[in-house]
This record gives C-alpha cells, sequence and structure tokens, in this order.
C-alpha cells in the first residue's frame, strides 16, 4: 500500500488521481496539498511517530511529492520515536537540497519502506522528447539552453538550483532558495527588451525519487510576465503539471516549450 508523503501545490492530487487504490496521504504541518484530503498530519519532530504509524497502517511505499520549506525544530515538540532521528534531521536541515531530500529518504528506507519518484507512480508527468507547441524555438534560443544546461550543470557541485533564465549566451536570473517563480518574478524588472529561455533540469546526480523541477500553468504566465521567449525542460527530469492547459497556455501567449534530450 501507497503513502504519499505530500508537500503543497497540486501534484500529490495528480499523482493520486492516477493511482487504482487511493493512497494514504500524510501532509506536513502548513503545507496542506490542493484539492486532496489529508489523512495524517505530521511535523518534523514527529517524523519517528509517522513512520510507526505508517507502519501499522500496512504501507510499504511512499512516494515524497509537493513543495515544502525547511521547517525549525521545535525540541519541546519531538516525540520519543523521533528524539533517535534528531541529530540525522538536523543536519539534513542545514544541507543542501538534494543531501537533505537523501537523508530523508534513507530515514525512510531504513524503516522498511520503498521510497517511489512521482515519475514512477504516474509515469505521463512526464513528456516525451520534442516541441509541444505550435511556436518553435530558434537556433540562438536551442543555443541558449545548451548554455543554461552547462549553467546548471555547474550550480549542481554546489547543490545549488534546478533552473535558470539564459538570453544570447549570458546568465540573466539563477534559481536560488525562493525558487523558479520568485527567479522569474525577479525578471519583471529587466530593463532590457525582453527575450531569453528559461531551462529547467534536475541536478546531474541527484535522487530522482524526491524533487524533480517541475513547470505548470503559473511557470507560462510568469515567463511570459518575466519577458521570456520560450521553455525548455530536460527529457525525463522534469514534471509538467497539467500538461494539456501548459501547452494551451503556451499556444495562447506565443511561447515555445521544448523537451530537449539530457546532456551527456
Amino acid at each position: 500500500m501507497l503513502a504519499l508523503i505530500a508537500g503543497s501545490g497540486t501534484l500529490p492530487a495528480e499523482l493520486a488521481r492516477n493511482q487504482l487504490e487511493a493512497p494514504l496521504v500524510c501532509a506536513l504541518e502548513g503545507y496542506a496539498p490542493d484539492g486532496l484530503a489529508v489523512d495524517i498530519w505530521f511535523r518534523i519532530e514527529t517524523l519517528g511517530g509517522l513512520l510507526a504509524t505508517l507502519k501499522d497502517r500496512g504501507i510499504d511505499e511512499v512516494c515524497m511529492a509537493g513543495a515544502i520549506r525547511r521547517p525549525p525544530v521545535d525540541p519541546a515538540r519531538i516525540d520519543a520515536a523521533t528524539m533517535p532521528l534528531i541529530p540525522r534531521l538536523q543536519q539534513a536541515i542545514m544541507s543542501g537540497d538534494d543531501a537533505a531530500l537523501r537523508a530523508v529518504i534513507g530515514l525512510f528506507e531504513e524503516a522498511g519502506f520503498a521510497v517511489r519518484g512521482a515519475h514512477e507512480i504516474a509515469p505521463d508527468i512526464l513528456p516525451p522528447v520534442g516541441c509541444l507547441t505550435e511556436s518553435q524555438p530558434g537556433d540562438q534560443d536551442l543555443d541558449d539552453a545548451a548554455r543554461a544546461a552547462g549553467i546548471l550543470r555547474a550550480m549542481s557541485a554546489a547543490d545549488v538550483g534546478q533552473a535558470c533564465v539564459v538570453l544570447r549566451g549570458q546568465a540573466l536570473a539563477i534559481e536560488g532558495l525562493f525558487g523558479t517563480d520568485w527567479m522569474l518574478r525577479s525578471l519583471t524588472l529587466r530593463p532590457d527588451a525582453g527575450g531569453g529561455v528559461l531551462f529547467k533540469a534536475p541536478k546531474p546526480d541527484q535522487d530522482r525519487r524526491a524533487d524533480l523541477p517541475t513547470i505548470g500553468p503559473d511557470t507560462v504566465s510568469a515567463a511570459v510576465a518575466a519577458g521570456l521567449s520560450g521553455i525548455v525542460i530536460e527529457r525525463g527530469g522534469v514534471i509538467v503539471l497539467d500538461r494539456a492547459a501548459v501547452v494551451a497556455e503556451c499556444n495562447a501567449l506565443g511561447l515555445f516549450l521544448m523537451v530537449r534530450e539530457r546532456a551527456s
């Protein structure tokens, strides 16, 4: 039986709709998934108790999906089952995104759960290679996407970011702690005439069972507001939420959406 360890956003609900048997939905307090009822609320201070509860409920697989921020730990709220995990949880919270997720995945695996990626339980959320829209990228756009892929590979050494914006070979913005939407909002104040490509891809060596980058209809609107020409994502590494709506929005707004092969 599957449990969704859910964060905010629409991804958990989309995954739940793709399952033949309704999963058990567990959510971190403060990060309610959109359009999905939560069966169990938990805090980072009660993670050990959650692991025990999942065992008692017959859960053998978990999938982590949705957005969260690193929560502070309140020592007064740590339960007995979580106390032995606190040193590792604190280290995870202080680490980069990928290192933190690897640590949490390790805790679930050590407790006997199989951890599955969102794309493993709902393969259709990863689109095929090619241009999905009426608007097509030009040669410069493809060059900018290749340049962006190189920038992300360099950023991965510091466990930073899964997105950047490039125009004529120059980086306009890179994703940091506050995510892609915040990065795109910062470009609404750009002093030039617009253009550029948003590129998203997972870090080359990240564990793809959690935190795959995601785009959705809101990403398209934000890219247009930022003055961009299009979006390029890496095949097999970026989730597209509500693909039909994303493509329709791109077509309506004149943006291209390209899925490129993973760089070797």
